[in-house]
């Protein structure tokens, strides 16, 4: 119990974390998008970098808040009345639900950190590292970073819901 309580305070502190970068995600978002438009309309002289980090920003602000979902338990799923479900069927489907979320993480994982023959070189975030964007100059990993880390967090929240699910009953209030 001790480990479930430790790991809902590791899984709590990233959903907020998350949070604040998703919502910063979106802020930047709003603002490029919004100079894009001032730019072109009132000045005449589109910026061509806005696009671009209004795209990156995006793809942020939609990872950092799919994993804030998954945390709240607002994803979509197969068994939305898993968390009333006490007992043994409920132990069961957590650790279904477990074994689905499992299958599709780890292979993005696990490509992210290794490539082909696990050689690192090879893997996502290597490739990420010697390209630039095309029009802020800024390394590609800045942003392409973010698929790694949001599945990273999705992974510590789906440990300590497992963990959660499985030394206590479930209830409906429980995030």
């Amino acid at each position: 119990m001790r480990i479930a309580a430790l790991l809902d305070r590791l899984s709590l502190a990233l959903h907020r974390a998350a949070l604040w970068g998703a919502v910063a995600a979106v802020l930047v978002m709003l603002g490029a998008a919004i100079w894009q438009v001032i730019a072109r309309y009132l000045l005449a002289q589109p910026p061509v970098w806005t696009e671009e980090l209004a795209r990156f920003s995006m793809v942020w602000a939609g990872l950092l808040g799919a994993s804030c979902a998954f945390r709240m338990r607002t994803d979509p799923t197969l068994f939305p009345g898993m968390r009333t479900t006490a007992g043994t069927p409920g132990r069961v489907l957590a650790l279904f639900r477990a074994a689905g979320v499992l299958a599709l993480i780890t292979p993005i994982l696990w490509y992210s950190l290794l490539g082909a023959n696990m050689n690192p070189a090879r893997s996502y975030i290597a490739r990420l590292a010697g390209r630039q964007t095309e029009t802020m100059d800024i390394p590609m990993l800045v942003f392409g970073i973010a698929i790694p880390i949001a599945f990273a967090i999705i992974l510590i929240h789906l440990l300590a819901q497992l963990a959660q699910d499985l030394t206590h009953p479930p209830t409906e209030d429980r995030p």
